[in-house]
This record gives structure tokens, C-alpha cells and sequence, in this order.
């Protein structure tokens, strides 16, 4: 079953790919020693996986504008690698049906231990980013000595119902393909018949896109599937938008 440092690894190789500039690769490496001046995030959870998870970044990676040019490069990661300790507890929540949420985000100095290391790598340049991952399941508590007959008499307080996206894993959405769009005047729309062509924004071999609510989900090629319509799916939105299509059932 997955852990909540696999979510990580996977939720974080595509967000800083699609965030940073040059469109990095996030690539698993051997941990070595970084420089003086590292500097590092870390996220405190609670819940079905608790524990300290910090990452720790190369010094140098300050020195190349990957958050784009004018931006305050430390304060940007701390951003990105906020949401992508966010989008992994929904991912993790997703594909294990464990919950935990980021109890406290923290800017911490350099750390020497780690337990995994990746290499960002882009074109010619490569930066170490070393993890420390301390999130594991929580043992169970000891159970509890029997409390006295006159206290077990009391009208104890009704449980609230957590709001966990658990609940409504099993509510159905629509779906929708979109091959693509166009304005037309409503005079154009009132003379449309039979035979008439709509010339659509989309190249054919551009991919469709798969939509719930008003969010773009996914994207594939359009296949066929015993004599129906189907999508194979080719990219994937991040956790994170992918939850943003149901938030107006929260």
C-alpha cells in the first residue's frame, strides 16, 4: 500500500515540472552532503499518517530564477512545496482511503539526515533535494479502564461527523468530453440546419478534454470501445484539481 512519501514523490515530480521554469525532471538519487546554506520546509500530519515530513534544498538552487524572473525564489518554494504537501495527503486519501491533513508548514534551517534524495534536473544544471520522512501510522492507543457505574450513567456528548472527502467518494459526477468550442452570432445559431458544418477551435490530432463541473480533469485521444465513444487518457490534472471540480459539494 502506498505511503505517504510515495504520494509525495509522485504528486511533487509533476507539479514542479509543470511550476518551475525550464520544466524540470524530479529524479531519485543517492543522498549526498549539501552545502552550507541549505535551507528547507516542513510539514507536520495529522491523522490516519502523522509525523514530520521536511525537505531540504540545495543552496544554489536560489540562484537560478525557477519561480520566474523578479520573484523572491525562497518564499516560491515554500508555496510550491506547500501545495504539493497538500496534493499529496489528497492523493494519499485517493489511492489508500487514508486521511490526514498538514497540521503546520514551516521554513526550517538545513538538516543533515534524510531518508530518500531526488536530483531536479534541468538541462545541463541539476540541484539535490534531500527528504526526511518521519510520517508513519499512528499505534493505537491503550484502552481505557472502565469508568465508574454513576459516570458510565451519563448522557455522553453525540460524535461529530467528520467532513472527509471519504464520504463522498461514492457520489456521482458528470462527465464530460470537450473537442472543442466556438462564439457564433445568434443569428448564425438561428440559421443552422441540417448538413451545416460548425468549424470547431481544435486541430484533430489536438487532445480532447475531460470535464467535471467547469474544471479540466484530464485530457486523451478519443478511441472506440465496443461500438461506443471512449477517452484514453493521456494527462492528468494534479490532485488538487481534480478536487477543486467537487468543491461545491463541501
Amino acid at each position: 500500500m502506498k505511503s505517504y512519501l510515495d504520494c509525495w514523490t509522485e504528486v511533487a515530480a509533476t507539479l514542479l515540472s509543470q511550476a518551475l521554469a525550464g520544466e524540470p525532471k524530479l529524479e531519485e538519487s543517492l543522498p549526498k552532503p549539501l552545502a552550507e546554506g541549505s535551507f528547507g520546509f516542513a510539514a507536520t500530519l495529522k491523522g490516519d499518517e502523522e509525523g514530520r515530513f521536511a525537505v531540504i534544498l540545495d543552496p544554489e538552487v536560489l540562484e537560478s530564477p525557477l519561480m520566474g524572473e523578479g520573484v523572491d525564489q525562497k518564499a516560491g518554494w515554500g508555496e510550491i512545496l506547500k501545495e504539493t504537501a497538500e496534493a499529496a495527503a489528497a492523493e494519499l486519501l485517493a489511492k489508500t482511503g487514508k486521511k490526514c491533513r498538514i497540521e503546520k508548514f514551516e521554513e526550517i534551517a538545513g538538516e543533515s539526515k534524510a531518508s530518500c534524495a531526488f536530483q531536479l534536473k534541468s538541462g545541463e544544471r541539476a540541484w539535490t533535494i534531500l527528504v526526511r520522512d518521519e510520517v508513519r501510522v499512528p499505534k493505537p492507543s491503550a484502552p481505557q479502564q472502565a469508568a465508574p457505574r454513576a459516570a458510565q450513567t451519563a448522557q455522553a456528548p453525540l460524535p461529530i461527523l467528520s467532513s472527509g472527502i471519504e464520504l463522498l467518494l461514492d457520489v456521482e459526477l458528470e462527465a464530460t468530453l470537450r473537442f472543442g468550442c466556438r462564439e457564433l452570432p445568434l443569428g448564425e445559431i438561428l440559421d443552422l440546419g441540417p448538413g451545416d458544418v460548425v468549424q470547431l477551435d481544435r486541430n484533430v490530432t489536438d487532445p480532447v478534454d475531460l470535464i467535471v463541473g467547469d474544471k479540466i480533469v484530464a485530457r486523451g485521444e478519443v478511441v472506440l470501445v465496443d461500438g461506443n465513444f471512449a477517452l484514453r487518457v493521456t494527462e492528468v490534472a494534479a490532485p488538487r484539481k481534480r478536487l477543486e471540480s467537487i468543491r461545491c459539494l463541501f
